[in-house]
């Protein structure tokens, strides 16, 4: 593994976990720390072992948001840089092929928020802590905020949101649809692992696919995205996973999966 500033990585069973360890700031997401996590991504997609990827903020922040001494001086030619830098480190979580959950164990907000909402799945703490307050700034979300949140929650709660700044917690980012679970700060990441183990034990190759049906026929009508998905179930039948499970079906026994 690479030697990170701003991250640390571990392995385990199948898993990989991507720390953010910037615990004096609340792992605020400066420029190294962006660049760190798409690298960081990346290494995690290239390492055959890792079936699935955590996501999470040491000790009692997931990401607090952005750097906001290092943003204040920029210039709008230099602010429109820095967003598209963080949306491609966010678009490169979102777009790997294996999944991602965001283990929320604390604050997760503008920028931190917006990395959560790029994970495929939300695990929360019940002190987790959900926001896009950047116009109590002076500025818009600009990692993906506008367009993730109204995709998860709906166009209306998500201006709401937006527009006022507010923080919810947990329990309300479960109701609202923006986090899948909620648990005890004690019991949240041997939760996000136990979720992580149950999807790594599945086929590496269809739960790859089943991702790529579902981010790409989103986007799309119904018509296309029925066509999409008939594409990718045919690209199964070209695996030895899927001779495997169904083998494994019809004899009663579980399958023993090789990703491939």
């Amino acid at each position: 593994m690479a030697v990170y500033e701003n991250l640390t990585l571990a392995t385990e069973n199948g898993i990989g976990i991507i720390t953010i360890n910037r615990p004096k700031v609340l792992n605020a997401l400066n420029t190294a720390t962006l660049r760190e996590l798409k690298c960081a991504a990346l290494e995690m997609e290239d390492d055959a072992s890792v079936k699935v990827i955590i996501i999470t903020g040491a000790e009692r922040s997931f990401a607090a948001g952005a750097d906001i001494s290092e943003m204040m001086p920029m210039t709008a030619i230099q602010g429109a840089e820095h967003g598209r830098m963080g949306q491609d480190a966010f678009s490169t979580v979102e777009n790997l092929s294996k999944p991602v959950i965001a283990a929320v164990n604390g604050f997760a907000l503008g920028g931190g928020c917006e990395l959560a909402m790029a994970c495929d799945i939300r695990i929360a703490s019940e002190k987790a802590k959900f926001g896009q307050p950047e116009v109590k700034l002076g500025v818009t979300p600009g990692f993906g905020g506008t367009q993730r949140l109204p995709r998860l929650v709906g166009r209306a709660k998500a201006k709401e949101l937006i527009f006022t700044g507010d923080t919810i917690d947990a329990k309300e980012a479960h109701r609202i649809g923006l986090v899948n679970s909620v648990f005890p700060p004690e019991e949240m990441m041997n939760a996000a692992k136990k979720l992580a183990a149950q999807i790594a034990a599945n086929g590496a190759i269809a739960v790859s696919l089943c991702k790529r049906a579902i981010n790409g026929g989103i986007e799309v009508d119904l018509k296309s995205g029925c066509a999409l998905e008939a594409e990718i179930f045919g690209l199964c039948f070209s695996t030895e996973d899927q001779k495997e499970g169904m083998k494994a079906f019809i004899e009663k026994r579980p399958a023993d999966f090789k990703g491939r």
